[in-house]
């Protein structure tokens, strides 16, 4: 089994700049990759960034440039840089892990408006 908690989210303006972080727990080392995915109203929830256990990255088309993915081995815990902010950034974000499984935070809201 593996918990994640997500923290960081919240209201920021057009432009602006916030940071998601993601603790996990439990058995860890059977992690191969853990990931933020978001989910707009209305929509599927889908992939922002994911980094592996080996260090590599992989971002949505349309957060390149802008969010910037990252691990602290040492805490357990995976961040997400995301600077100028859209409106379209709007979403619950979602940490996940894949362990043989993928596992789910319960997920952090971060509202993007003036």
């Amino acid at each position: 089994q593996v918990q994640l908690v997500e923290s960081g989210g919240g209201l920021v303006q057009p432009g602006g700049s916030l940071t998601l972080s993601c603790a996990a727990s439990g058995n860890i080392f059977s992690i191969t990759a853990m990931g933020w995915y978001r989910q707009a109203p209305g929509k599927q929830r889908v992939l922002v960034a994911e980094i592996t256990s080996g260090g590599s990255t992989n971002y949505a088309d349309s957060v390149k440039g802008r969010f910037t993915i990252s691990r602290d081995n040492a805490k357990n815990t995976v961040h997400i840089q995301m600077n100028s902010l859209k409106p379209e950034d709007t979403a619950v974000y979602y940490c996940g892990a894949d362990a043989r499984r993928v596992y789910w935070g319960k997920g952090t809201l971060v509202t993007v408006s003036s």
